[in-house]
């Protein structure tokens, strides 16, 4: 079976993204008809192309002889009450494409539901929030091959384009390989938004720089060096310079505090964490981050905090720098490099991992394309360092670290990542993902750790095993030495 020859598309779900990606979809001449069963229907209109229905039976009727379906609804459960909806009215050869942010496992049940029926269920990642929804999102499909095949070219002609006009989408794999590359791109997403905000801290609080002056450093990185045409970069630089009505700030006017993993808005952070603490993957970075935005979500219990401690724990102040501010800035500009690069590595280390364990034999070139345009973590010079890593015969696909392109680049920043995160503890300002990322360098290049005390305790109270430094050098395996640290007595033993 080759492609769909798609002319109508029926979406369920038309919140902001739904609604915005219906509208990109009607601009490429496809007729949408929409049924939104959460009805957080949005007025979306063009040139007659789009079209509401009152319920399934409607919109299924309206779809022709072969039925393609784009989900842009919540994870779980309301993804879960579409799909029942709608098996009365599939039959073979019909394809659903989920562009919400599903968990890979619901992905994968759902496809051994269908697949029995012949309907495709395509895991398909969106990515770039509502704005690339509107003009072209990165989309990373998963999915049965003789479903990819099907839709590709549909999903190329919405997608986002990169700047050799390519198309930011291709076939990621088996199973739920679409939706679970998406979520780690998201957790590389959380790194990254959390390095450039302690970035921005550092600049306004620590140097005392005002949003405009900030505003123009961060578009200066964005224009040229290894932060060049890099998303976060470049709105930190919208950001930064946007006023309100009244000539204020927006940025100044908003409080510090980011609820969407807590109450569970959005899963894909504490998925990316639970997956790289169940594959064994240090992804610091990213985890750092998440547990900073969990802390910082309760502005009351943060203000318990500091009362009980008479307010005394933590006052941040400026930064003391002996050398020009210009050369503390290009310290910062290599230090959030540095940060971000590491976020990537651990991100793609995660997604190694489980490509082993499930056997899904990923492409990576062809991931990273998913990421040169429409997407949160779009950074141009990383894209291209990393491309060129996985195209070389004989790279290390298990350990980006290991690799003499990303190691060469965070060697030759690490002595600045170094000076900013000690400038930034001086002066009590908060970098927990710059910290983090700069102590992940450190233990993941060493030879020579403390975790060789903490052996030794394992083995005193639990009998783990041990290696010692005469045994030859292995891999993850357990030592064969135990010492008898303390006999093992009870009280007939006295």
């Amino acid at each position: 079976m080759g492609a769909l020859e798609v002319t109508k598309v029926g979406v369920l779900g038309v919140g902001s993204m739904g609604g915005a990606m219906s509208l990109l979809m009607a601009e490429r001449g496809y007729d949408v008809y929409f049924f939104d069963p959460e009805k957080m229907y949005r007025d979306i209109h063009l040139e007659h192309r789009i079209h509401r229905t009152s319920d399934y039976d409607e919109l299924c009727s309206k779809l022709g002889e072969t039925k393609v379906f784009v989900f842009s609804t919540p994870h779980g459960a309301p993804a879960d009450k579409c799909v029942e909806s709608l098996v009365p009215h599939l039959k073979s050869g019909d394809v659903i494409i989920d562009c919400g942010n599903e968990h890979w496992e619901n992905t994968e049940r759902r496809q051994r539901d269908l697949s029995p029926r012949g309907v495709h269920y395509i895991g398909c990642g969106v990515s770039g929030g509502y704005q690339s929804a509107r003009a072209g999102p990165s989309m990373s499909p998963g999915g049965s091959t003789e479903g990819l095949d099907k839709v590709m070219p549909f999903l190329r002609s919405i997608a986002a384009r990169d700047s050799q006009d390519r198309p930011c989408t291709n076939p990621v794999g088996p199973g739920g390989s679409g939706h679970y590359v998406k979520m780690v791109h998201n957790g590389i997403e959380q790194g990254m938004m959390s390095v450039i905000a302690e970035a921005w801290l550092l600049l306004t609080g620590g140097l005392g720089m005002s949003d405009d002056e900030a505003s123009r450093i961060f578009q200066s990185w964005n224009e040229k060096g290894p932060l060049h045409d890099c998303f976060l970069v470049e709105i930190g630089a919208d950001i930064e310079r946007t006023k309100d009505k009244s000539g204020k700030h927006v940025v100044s006017q908003i409080r510090d505090k980011v609820v969407q993993d807590v109450d569970e808005e959005e899963g894909t952070g504490i998925w990316t964490c639970g997956e790289a603490v169940a594959r064994h993957v240090p992804a610091a970075s990213i985890l750092s981050a998440h547990l900073f935005r969990c802390a910082s979500s309760d502005l009351a219990r943060r203000t318990r905090n500091k009362k009980s401690g008479g307010g005394q724990q933590v006052n941040p102040k400026k930064i003391h720098i002996s050398s020009s501010r210009d050369e503390f800035v290009e310290a910062l500009r290599n230090a959030t490099y540095f940060c971000f690069l590491a976020c990537f590595a651990q991100g793609l280390d995660l997604i190694r991992q489980k490509d082993k364990d499930k056997g899904w034999e990923l492409d990576y070139c062809r991931i990273l394309q998913l990421w040169r345009g429409g997407c949160i973590i779009k950074a141009e010079h990383i894209t291209d360092l990393l491309d060129t890593l996985y195209a070389r015969e004989g790279h290390d696909p298990d350990d980006i670290l290991g690799n003499e392109e990303v190691e060469m680049e965070l060697a030759g920043t690490f002595q600045d990542t170094k000076r900013v995160v000690l400038k930034a503890i001086e002066a009590d300002l908060f970098v927990p993902s710059i910290s983090q990322t700069l102590e992940y360098y450190k233990y993941e290049t060493s030879t020579h750790l403390p975790t060789q005390f903490m052996e030794a305790q394992l083995d005193y109270f639990g009998a783990h095993m041990f290696e010692t430094k005469d045994d030859p050098m292995r891999g993850v395996e357990k030592g064969e030495h135990h010492y008898e640290w303390k006999p093992a007595k009870g009280s007939y033993d006295k």
